[in-house]
């Protein structure tokens, strides 16, 4: 019997997506920042930092809706620090995320889900992977047809 890529899924709702453009590619600096988020207890989810162009990162990461005012606060303490800092916030997203054991040895479950979202007209806003494991921030309101299109394909 073959084994299957992907064994669980599960989804988390009440997600938030900010994006902290203009960011200075400086170590210090964004380690303070998620320092200061860490200390207004917010849990940040899943990262993502695009590669640094002209000396500047973008970093966008996922919180819950919850916590947006408390992170949004605390961002803007650095807009004395760097003028041109820009906030962009997306709230009323999901993650959802798939798992297998099996994941790290099949090639290409990543762009097989890529694939099956596409094909179901469902917009991914932030990715994360691991060798068992790929997160997908989405809308909420595609969660259910995200689910069962993974389902379907992979006999969950």
């Amino acid at each position: 019997m073959p084994k299957r890529a992907i064994t669980n899924i599960t989804s988390v709702f009440n997600v938030a997506l900010l994006t902290v453009d203009n960011l200075p590619n400086n170590m210090s600096l964004i380690s303070d920042i998620f320092n200061t988020i860490a200390q207004q207890k917010i849990n940040i989810d899943m990262i993502s930092q695009a590669p640094p162009y002209k000396g500047a990162i973008n970093i966008s990461f996922s919180i819950s809706s919850d916590d947006l005012v408390k992170a949004i606060s605390a961002l803007n303490t650095y807009k004395k620090q760097v003028p041109n800092l820009r906030i962009e916030v997306d709230a009323d997203n999901a993650k959802v995320s798939v798992y297998g054991e099996e994941m790290k040895n099949i090639p290409g479950v990543a762009a097989k889900l890529f694939t099956l979202l596409a094909g179901n007209g469902i917009e991914i806003k932030l990715v994360t992977t691991s060798e068992v494991d790929i997160s997908y921030l989405i809308s909420e309101k595609d969660v259910d047809r995200a689910i069962e299109a993974i389902k379907g394909e992979y006999g969950l």
